[in-house]
C-alpha cells in the first residue's frame, strides 16, 4: 500500500506538466529507480509509458524499455499497449508508417482477445490511420466507422470522468480521420455530414482544442473544394495555431500548401510561392511530406523558370528529387499512384542542365542539343505507347465481337450438372442447380452493379451460405468471388462505353460508379488488368475510330 502510494504522489507531481517538458523526467525517474528496485514490472512499464510523453528525443529508447518491462509481467494487455507506444513513435514522432504499422500489427496479435475493449479500437484505429496514409481509404473508412460506433456509445458522462475522456478523444479522433478519408475520395457531402456531427460534439474546453483545431482544417479544405477560397484561408489561419503548437508538422504542411493554392486562384501570387516555401521549410526540418503535396516543387519550379532565376529553379529541382526519394521510400505502396508530371529522369536531365547553364553560358547550345534529343526520346516512347494502344484497342475489338457472337448462357439443368462428374464439389447436385440458376438471373438482372457487393451478401440473397457459392464460382466460373465480379462489371462497363455514346460522355469516376466500383482508381487498373487497355484510351480510341467512320 505504501508502495503504491508512492507511485501515485510521484505521478501527481509531474501530471501536469506539458509533453515533451524534460522537467517532469526529474519525477519520473525516481519512479523508475523505485519500480525497479521493487522488481515491479507492471509500474515500470507505466513508468517508461510516462517517459515517453515527458522525452524530447529518447522517446524510442524508452518505448523499448517499456515492451522489456511489459514481457517481464506477462501480462498480455501490457505487451500490447507496449507495441501500441512504439507504433505511435514511429508514426507520430519520426512519420516511418510501414514500421508503425509492423508495430500495431504486433499489438493487434496481444490485445485481439483482450477484454479491455477501448485497447482493441485503439490498436485498431492505429492501423486505420496507417492505411489511410498510404493511401487505402476505403479500407481505413470501414475501421474508422467501427472506432466511431464504438467510441461513441461510451461518451455519455462528465468529462472529470477518465473513461469518458479518453472515449470521448477516441470518438472525435475516429471522426477526424473518416472526414480526411472523405476528401481524399472526393465525397465532400459526407465529409461535411461528420463535421456538423463533431461541431455538436466536441467540448468547448482546452483539452480539446487540438481536436477542434483538426476539424476546423477540415473545414478549410471543404471550403477551398467549393471554391471559397477566402473562407478556406480564414479556417486554416485558425487551425494552424494550435497544430504548430503540439509540432504536428504534417497537418502543418498540408494547410500551407492548401492556402498556397487558395492564394494562386485568388490570383495572390507573392502569398501562394510564401505559403509554398513553408511547406519546404517544414520538409528540409522534418525530411517528411505527404505524397498529396508533391506539386507544391512543381509550382515553385514554374513560378522560377518564368521568373528566368535558374539558382531557385535549380534549387527547388533538387528540391522534388529529394522529395520522390523521401516518398518512393515512406510510401513504396503508394507511390506508382502519385501522378507525376517530371519523373525522375527528366528532373535529373534538367538539373544538369541548369547547373551548366549556370556555370557555362557558352554551352547554352549543347544544352539545346541535349533538350532536343531528350524530347526525341520522349517523342519516341509516346510514338511507342500510342501504338502499343492501338494494337490492344484492336484485340479488345475482337473480343468484343467474339462476345457478342457467343450465344447467351441459358439457365443450367439438372443434366448438365450431372454430367460435370469433374468438378471438385462434394455437396448435393441439387443445391448446384439451384445455385447456377441463381447465378444466371443474378447476371442477367445485373446485380453485379451494385456497389459494396460482396459474397456474404450475395449468399443471403441466394439462401445459401458463403461456403457453397464459393465453391459454385471457383468451379463454374473458374475464379474466385472478386476476380469474377469484377469481370462482369468490367464487360458491362466495356460494352457500355462501346455502344452507347451517352457512356462517352462521362467521367472516368462516374463510370466507374455505376459499373459498381468505390473508386476510379481501381476501377482502372482493373479495367487494363482484363481489357489491355486504359478506359480513358479506350474512350478516346473509340470516339477516333466513329470519327474516322464518319468522314469516309
Amino acid at each position: 500500500m505504501y508502495s503504491q502510494d508512492y507511485y501515485s504522489k510521484l505521478r501527481e507531481k509531474y501530471w501536469a506538466y506539458e509533453e515533451n517538458n524534460p522537467k517532469a523526467l526529474v519525477y519520473v525517474n525516481q519512479y523508475i529507480k523505485k519500480a525497479k528496485s521493487e522488481k515491479n514490472y507492471s509500474e515500470l512499464f507505466q513508468a517508461y509509458k510516462d517517459a515517453i510523453i515527458y522525452s524530447e528525443n529518447q522517446k524510442m529508447i524508452y518505448a523499448d524499455s517499456a515492451l522489456v518491462a511489459a514481457k517481464k509481467t506477462e501480462k498480455t494487455d501490457l505487451i500490447g499497449q507496449a507495441f501500441l507506444s512504439k507504433g505511435a513513435i514511429y508514426y507520430f514522432n519520426q512519420r516511418k508508417f510501414q514500421f508503425a504499422l509492423e508495430e500495431y500489427l504486433k499489438a493487434y496479435e496481444y490485445l485481439k482477445d483482450s477484454k479491455n475493449e477501448y485497447l482493441k479500437y485503439q490498436n485498431i484505429y492505429h492501423i486505420g490511420v496507417v492505411k489511410s496514409y498510404l493511401g487505402y481509404y476505403d479500407e481505413a473508412l470501414e475501421i474508422f466507422e467501427q472506432c466511431i460506433d464504438f467510441f461513441e456509445a461510451r461518451i455519455d458522462g462528465k468529462m472529470t470522468d477518465n473513461k469518458v475522456f479518453n472515449n470521448t478523444k477516441g470518438y472525435l479522433n475516429s471522426l477526424h480521420q473518416a472526414i480526411v478519408c472523405y476528401q481524399m475520395l472526393n465525397k465532400n457531402a459526407e465529409a461535411i455530414s461528420l463535421l456538423k456531427k463533431a461541431a455538436e460534439k466536441t467540448p468547448n474546453i482546452k483539452e480539446f482544442y487540438l481536436e477542434k483545431s483538426y476539424f476546423t482544417k477540415c473545414l478549410g479544405v471543404s471550403e477551398f473544394k467549393n471554391k471559397n477560397y477566402t473562407k478556406a484561408i480564414q479556417y486554416f489561419d485558425q487551425a494552424l495555431p494550435e497544430l504548430i503548437k503540439v509540432n504536428d508538422f504534417t497537418w502543418v504542411s498540408y494547410i500551407y500548401f492548401y492556402k498556397g493554392k487558395s492564394y494562386e486562384l485568388l490570383g495572390d501570387l507573392n502569398l501562394e510561392v510564401e505559403n509554398y516555401r513553408k511547406v519546404d521549410s517544414i520538409f528540409n526540418k522534418n525530411k517528411f511530406i505527404l505524397p498529396e503535396l508533391r506539386s507544391n516543387y512543381e509550382e515553385l519550379i514554374g513560378y522560377y523558370r518564368k521568373e528566368n532565376n535558374h539558382k531557385e529553379e535549380l534549387y527547388y529541382t533538387n528540391q522534388l528529387l529529394k522529395v520522390d526519394s523521401v516518398i518512393s521510400s515512406d510510401f513504396k505502396h503508394l507511390s506508382t499512384r502519385v501522378y507525376k508530371e517530371y519523373d525522375t529522369k527528366m528532373l535529373l536531365e534538367t538539373k544538369e542542365n541548369l547547373e551548366k547553364a549556370n556555370s557555362y553560358s557558352k554551352l547554352l547550345i549543347f544544352i539545346c542539343l541535349a533538350i532536343i534529343i531528350a524530347l526525341g526520346i520522349v517523342m519516341y516512347y509516346r510514338i511507342r505507347k500510342q501504338k502499343n494502344i492501338q494494337k490492344n484497342y484492336n484485340d479488345l475489338l475482337i473480343k468484343l465481337e467474339e462476345n457478342n457472337q457467343a450465344e447467351v448462357v441459358a439457365p443450367i439443368v439438372k443434366s448438365e450438372v450431372a454430367e460435370t462428374g469433374d468438378k471438385n464439389i462434394k455437396f448435393d447436385n441439387s443445391i448446384v442447380e439451384k445455385l447456377l440458376n441463381d447465378i444466371h438471373t443474378f447476371e442477367n438482372k445485373q446485380g453485379y452493379l451494385e456497389q459494396g457487393l460482396t459474397l456474404k451478401k450475395l449468399s443471403e440473397q441466394f439462401k445459401t451460405n458463403t461456403s457453397y457459392l464459393s465453391q459454385v464460382i471457383n468451379e463454374y466460373k473458374g475464379s474466385n468471388f472478386n476476380t469474377y465480379i469484377n469481370i462482369l462489371r468490367i464487360n458491362f462497363a466495356t460494352q457500355k462505353i462501346y455502344h452507347d455514346k451517352e457512356w462517352r460522355k462521362y467521367s472516368i469516376e462516374h463510370i466507374a460508379s455505376a459499373a459498381g466500383f468505390s473508386n476510379r482508381q481501381s476501377f482502372s487498373n482493373i479495367f487494363l488488368e482484363q481489357n489491355g487497355i486504359r478506359p480513358a484510351d479506350f474512350i478516346k480510341k473509340r470516339i477516333k475510330e466513329l470519327e474516322d467512320q464518319n468522314l469516309s
